[in-house]
């Protein structure tokens, strides 16, 4: 008698835990790839956004120039360009002050600027954790549905007087099946986690030597 051995019949006559197990990891990989793709546009985005940004800062313009342009345009501004209309912003704010010491207006500077950088790493850093878990969990998830298959198995072995491999094999195959399934969701997500959080480290490394080196741009004008 020939057993159906394809991968549907397999799924679909698995134990219910086993094909529970098979739905948290699709799910879980569903999320995951729905996340990739979201971060990698994010990362693009923010990456050509610091790099244009950047070339019009140290273009040698006047900074009330570049303010006055990010502050007329409708769009909303993001990363670097949001960094400095806000400490630009604080920056002015305190100067039309009579009396002001150039260290406040700095600081008022430099506190507007980090306010809108933790908000943009929020951003980027946002679900990156899911994706963490994701890649250390599901092998694990995928192997207590391959452990609880196999032990149906052999169960199933005690109550007959001869065993055969057909009788063990579709019950280890879908077993199987739930282990690769969790490589299947964990690989991408732990690729997927060390490229992006690589590149957010370098996004917020960039824009901490931005902010430092606009804040001492200030503090000579402060002492104008």
């Amino acid at each position: 008698m020939n057993t159906d051995m394809s991968l549907i019949t397999l799924v679909l006559e698995a134990s219910v835990v086993v094909q529970l197990v098979m739905l948290v990891l699709v799910l879980a990989s569903v999320a995951s790839w729905s996340i990739i793709f979201n971060k990698a546009r994010m990362v693009k985005k923010a990456t050509k956004a610091a790099d244009a940004f950047e070339n019009d800062f140290w273009s040698g313009g006047e900074l009330n120039t570049l303010y006055r342009k990010l502050t007329s345009s409708n769009k909303k501004v993001h990363g670097m360009e949001a960094m400095f209309e806000s400490g630009f912003k604080g920056f002015l704010r305190l100067r039309k002050q009579q009396n002001a010491e150039p260290e406040a207006m700095v600081d008022a500077a430099q506190r507007s600027m980090r306010v809108v950088m933790n908000k943009e790493i929020d951003a980027l850093e946002n679900r990156l954790p899911f994706l963490a878990t994701v890649g250390s969990t599901s092998p694990y998830i995928g192997l207590l549905g391959t452990v609880w298959g196999i032990m149906n198995s052999f169960r199933a072995l005690g109550n007959v007087q001869q065993a055969t491999l057909s009788m063990v094999a579709p019950g280890i195959a879908e077993a199987l099946i739930a282990t690769a399934m969790g490589l299947f969701a964990a690989i991408p997500a732990v690729i997927a986690f060390n490229r992006y959080n690589t590149d957010v480290e370098r996004l917020i490394s960039r824009y901490d030597n931005f902010m430092e080196e606009f804040a001492s741009i200030l503090h000579r004008q402060a002492h104008v």
